[in-house]
């Protein structure tokens, strides 16, 4: 066994100090190993993706685009059906970029609202009457109707059918819903015409695109108000998944290839930030026209629009 003096001819101490002098052959110390200057430390603070998504919502909000309303219609159609269909999912959505701000009112299919050149028609068919004049032209005339009828004039449009809007909400790995309550559907209908039975228990659960479109369209455990309402419910809930950025890529190319609007993808994307702010913040500010806010028509219910507009005025351009 070595003597104690030995070990310092055998083993050099990992805290020994090297000389002063570096040989000739000797390479200085690799780039990452030098201390980073503080100011280049900063810079790299500075430009990480918080400061940049930062930066960009700040520069949204002190210069941002126009308020913008649009008409987002939901076709009770089934694949290779077209436009010339019933509107069975109506909404208006009221954009407010500066205030980072969205709106929802949902206009349930069975009121009476008046039409320029029709009179007074049943709101899910205005499309129809638009599509049959002239194709295409199915929103221009909803959208008039809703102006004569609410003073809203929505500037832009979306409309999807059944495909489209279950392979968006696969496209960002389904939805979390909060079911308030025990729902049975004996009657949902099918793609092909006939019925099933739809059951949803009470409880937060995931939901795939199916089953959210089953959520959405199931009507006759209520009514089509309660409809409506969860119709709003399963839109806060893609805005929150949409609200990740990993899943924008997914949803656009389902946007792009499935979806009706005379808004592209750039469009989009302009209105986009206040709607992903609602999402993930949950400050979706909803409305569904129900039994508080309708009377009886001539030809069948009506808005109020009386006791609508307060709500109405300050939400919309």
């Amino acid at each position: 066994m070595p003597q104690p003096d030995e070990w310092g001819d055998t083993f050099q101490p990992i805290y020994a100090v090297q000389d002063e002098e570096q040989s000739p052959d000797q390479k200085p110390p690799p780039q990452h190993a030098r201390r980073r200057p503080r100011w280049q430390w900063a810079l790299l603070a500075l430009s990480s993706p918080l400061w940049v998504c930062a930066a960009v919502m700040l520069l949204y909000v002190l210069i941002p685009p126009p308020p913008a309303d649009i008409l987002v219609l939901g076709l009770d159609a089934r694949t290779g059906e077209g436009y010339v269909t019933r509107t069975d999912t109506i909404i208006l959505l009221g954009v407010q970029p500066r205030r980072l701000r969205v709106s929802a009112l949902s206009i349930p299919r069975d009121l009476f609202i008046n039409v320029p050149g029709y009179g007074s028609r049943r709101v899910n068919t205005v499309n129809v009457l638009g599509e049959m004049a002239e194709a295409g032209s199915g929103p221009t005339l909803l959208s008039a109707g809703i102006t004569e009828s609410f003073g809203v004039t929505p500037e832009r449009y979306v409309r999807l059918n059944f495909e489209a809007f279950t392979r968006l909400v696969d496209a960002v790995g389904g939805v979390r819903i909060d079911v308030p309550r025990q729902i049975i559907d004996y009657s949902y209908p099918t793609s092909d015409y006939g019925t099933r039975v739809v059951r949803f228990e009470p409880g937060v659960q995931q939901m795939d695109g199916e089953a959210a479109l089953a959520y959405a369209r199931t009507r006759h455990a209520d009514d089509d108000y309660g409809r409506a309402a969860r119709q709003q419910q399963v839109l806060s809930a893609l805005m929150r998944k949409l609200a990740n950025p990993v899943h924008w890529g997914p949803a656009s190319a389902v946007i792009a290839q499935n979806v009706d609007s005379d808004m592209n993808l750039l469009q989009m994307g302009l209105y986009a930030p206040p709607m992903l702010f609602s999402g993930a913040t949950g400050t979706l500010d909803r409305l569904v026209i129900d039994r508080e806010y309708i009377l009886g028509g001539a030809n069948g219910a009506v808005p109020n629009y009386e006791k609508l507009r307060p709500w109405i005025e300050p939400r919309f351009d």
